[in-house]
């Protein structure tokens, strides 16, 4: 219309602690630790553990400039002060440490920001966020429920749909958007064209579309 996690050399099989700073050495011992850094940006739990949201002490009267809301991100409610012209992408990542949503372009270009409000896919960097004063938002992190992954999450995970996964966050949200838009097609092209707004750097488009049609299985959506 979207991976959060990390380990180091140790999982590429180096378990010798004398490993060399050489360029050999950085791709032999790299492989298996990008791949691992890329699945811990978006696998909550189980799998990878995701920084949960920061419980915010209740908020002081706003200062100058400043505007009292409430956002309820991924079922809970936090009371903050934020300037009027605070970008929600910012509030989520800078006050709320909810970082599995990216800054990419910031000039809604890319997708690598999108999040859910009130169940509709949107470009954060874009939305103000004293817009969303009430409204129900849903990041990343709050797809997974009871240490089991949305099934949008685990088709991205089953067919490689990310290499940097950097735009994997935007991509899997937009993707949860659209399976549950009755309004947008189910075929190959319609999923394209809905996707659209997400820009892979890397070119995995093949194996994003393969596991938004893997995932609607799952969901149980009409083929």
């Amino acid at each position: 219309m979207k991976k959060s996690n990390t380990p180091g050399p140790a999982a590429a099989g180096q378990d010798s602690p004398a490993l060399h700073a050489s360029r050999r050495n950085f791709l032999k011992a790299g492989a298996s630790g990008i791949a691992a850094a890329t699945v811990a940006t978006w696998v909550p739990d189980g799998m990878a553990q995701s920084a949960p949201a920061v419980s915010q002490p209740p908020a002081a009267g706003p200062a100058a400039g400043e505007q009292s809301i409430e956002l309820k991100v991924n079922g809970q409610s936090h009371r903050l002060n934020v300037p009027a012209n605070a970008i929600l992408l910012d509030v989520l990542r800078d006050r709320l440490q909810l970082t599995g949503t990216k800054k990419g372009c910031d000039h809604g270009q890319c997708g690598a920001c999108t999040l859910l409000v009130n169940g509709v896919a949107i470009n954060s960097c874009l939305s103000i966020a004293v817009q969303h004063d009430g409204d129900e938002i849903t990041t990343i992190e709050g797809l997974a429920q009871d240490g089991k992954l949305h099934p949008v999450q685990q088709a991205f995970w089953e067919h490689d749909a990310y290499q940097c996964g950097y735009c994997t966050s935007g991509q899997i949200m937009s993707a949860v958007a659209i399976l549950n838009d009755p309004n947008i097609g189910s075929d190959d092209a319609s999923v394209r064209e809905a996707m659209s707004g997400n820009i892979c750097r890397c070119g995995a488009y093949k194996n994003i579309l393969a596991a938004v049609q893997s995932a609607r299985g799952k969901m149980g959506r009409p083929a």
